[in-house]
């Protein structure tokens, strides 16, 4: 019998797990030992968080950041071929959706693993749900680029094609650049397009807020070092 991939969810922020995802994420977590995670420390605190009565000297981290080695990551998934299950967890929310992640997903498809999606907070659908924008076609962007010029010229390909295909246009920044972000937005973009700013979703400090950019002029949202979703459709 082959093992199971489990994509693990995890917090946005300093929540309490069963906050913010089912009993099902405990239940999983207690009943492994193996896992690949982005980031040890992190992993390791969240699953004692959730599960604290699991040992930690059971666990068996496999961590998939950047100074991984492409070789030894392709073997990540070789104890599910003895039987074994294992969980993959990303830093914040859920695994593989902007997340490197994904490429141990396509690898177990391409080992025939199955894989297993638990339920759990992701920063993107939240703020696409809270956003009252175009939820039944929307796209995700990632980063835009950091070069000034190239970004604006981003912003504004991205303004079209929200009008162009009546598509909401989502994508995200570094924290601490988040507000220099929204000027650049309030400076590029239309008076009448409509956007959306969702910062520290599912937090005690949450903020969701959609308006036109003409309205947005006068507004200071405190966006500093707070992870937050952008979202824009003409």
């Amino acid at each position: 019998m082959i093992g199971k991939l489990y994509l693990i969810p995890t917090t946005l922020g300093d929540t309490e797990p069963l906050e913010v995802m089912p009993l099902s994420v405990k239940n999983v977590i207690e009943q492994l030992d193996y896992f690949i995670v982005e980031n040890e420390k992190s992993a390791r605190r969240f699953i004692k968080k959730i599960a604290p009565e699991k040992e930690q000297s059971s666990l068996r981290i496999m961590s998939l950041d950047k100074y991984a080695e492409e070789m030894e990551t392709l073997n990540f998934l070789d104890v599910c071929l003895k039987g074994i299950n294992i969980g993959l967890l990303s830093d914040a929310g859920v695994p593989a959706i902007a997340d490197p992640g994904a490429s141990m997903v396509k690898l177990a498809h391409q080992k025939n693993i199955q894989v297993v999606p638990l339920v759990g907070p992701s920063s993107i659908l939240m703020a696409m749900m809270g956003s009252g924008m175009n939820g039944q076609n929307f796209a995700f962007n990632g980063y835009l680029p950091i070069d000034k010029s190239e970004r604006k010229n981003a912003i504004k390909d991205l303004e079209k094609l929200s009008k162009d295909k009546n598509q909401s246009q989502i994508f995200i920044e570094t924290p601490y650049r988040n507000e220099k972000m929204f000027t650049e937005l309030k400076d590029t973009l239309t008076p009448i397009t409509y956007l959306c700013i969702a910062a520290d979703i599912t937090l005690p400090t949450e903020y969701i807020k959609t308006m036109m950019v003409k309205d947005w002029k006068h507004q200071k949202p405190d966006l500093h070092k707070k992870p937050a979703i952008f979202i824009i459709q003409k």
